[in-house]
């Protein structure tokens, strides 16, 4: 009888030597630079994306999802801030798939887009400013932990859209969300929760945020200083779709939080990640609650192709 043989081993990612797209060109991680006097790396002057890429291993398929929407917020998001890419959605896809299949990721990936103000010399302005693009991947597993996180609300406010363009993935309104991170890790908790500027619950440091009460399942509104995320659009969808639930779009309050049935978050990294404690108050009994776990299946089918419902979300890489 002839002997199974081992499946060869795959050498460990090193970021280094992985392939990027860079002003135009793939190259090496390594070799993609960026000066000191970067616009963007001193004023926080870009927009980015994050996209995410699961392995299905019984097809031995990479899937992106909706990857030509999050192209598509960049390019408009990027021209809040005056910017521009002559590249186009459907080359913006064409080359992330090329990158993810030269990584040769057979495991959950993400992909880190940036459009960022390129110039280096010093000068706030945003207009004629020239502009740079890059597109990184990377292997990437759970975020934050989808089976029970603990949040604080936050010290520090969501900055309001009368500040900043807040529906956009600006890399410089990204300060506001890691003060509040960190302080939430610094006290013990897994993430923060912020407020607006009148106390309405916002979103996490990177994530929008649900809330179950009474049966009744509602988000923030959009005039309540969150990103318009991709993944919250997702999950309304399947709420109604899979499940017959319409979600109330709404102003929620700080209370609201702790005397909710469930509560959870919502993003392309965190995915649908259940909150069973909020200041130190459980939520509900304690436990991701059943409406929670049930869209949190549901999504995970949709976004590894295991519901063919979903089919026009994904992307095959291979």
């Amino acid at each position: 009888m002839a002997q199974a043989t081992e499946a060869p081993q795959r050498a460990p990612f090193r970021l280094e030597d992985s392939w990027v797209y860079f002003n135009g060109e793939l190259t090496r991680y390594a070799d993609a630079k960026i000066g000191l006097l970067t616009h963007a790396l001193h004023y926080g002057t870009g927009v980015f994306e994050g996209i995410r890429a699961y392995w299905n291993a019984d097809r031995e398929q990479l899937y992106t999802v909706r990857m030509a929407d999050h192209f598509q917020r960049l390019r408009n998001n990027a021209h809040a801030l005056q910017m521009r890419t002559t590249v186009n959605v459907d080359e913006l896809c064409a080359v992330s798939n090329e990158l993810l299949r030269r990584n040769g990721y057979h495991e959950d990936a993400y992909v880190r887009p940036i459009l960022f103000k390129s110039q280096e010399a010093i000068g706030v302005k945003i207009h004629d400013v020239p502009d740079s693009l890059g597109i990184v991947t990377l292997p990437l597993g759970d975020y934050i932990g989808t089976g029970g996180i603990r949040c604080m609300v936050s010290s520090w406010r969501r900055i309001d859209d009368t500040m900043a363009p807040v529906r956009t993935k600006c890399t410089g309104l990204y300060i506001n969300a890691a003060l509040a991170k960190s302080e939430a890790l610094e006290s013990g908790f897994d993430e923060a929760i912020m407020l607006t500027h009148d106390g309405h619950v916002s979103e996490g440091s990177g994530e929008n945020i649900f809330v179950v009460r009474r049966g009744v399942l509602s988000t923030p509104a959009s005039s309540d200083n969150i990103l318009e995320g991709i993944t919250r659009d997702c999950v309304i969808h399947l709420a109604r779709e899979e499940m017959g639930i319409d979600t109330v779009e709404r102003s929620i309050d700080r209370s609201e939080l702790y005397l909710a049935d469930e509560v959870f978050m919502v993003g392309t990294a965190a995915q649908v990640a259940p909150i069973i404690e909020v200041d130190r108050r459980t939520v509900g009994d304690g436990e991701p609650g059943p409406m929670t776990n049930r869209l949190q299946e549901i999504y995970l089918d949709a976004v590894t192709g295991r519901n063919p419902k979903y089919a026009e979300w994904l992307t095959p890489v291979y």
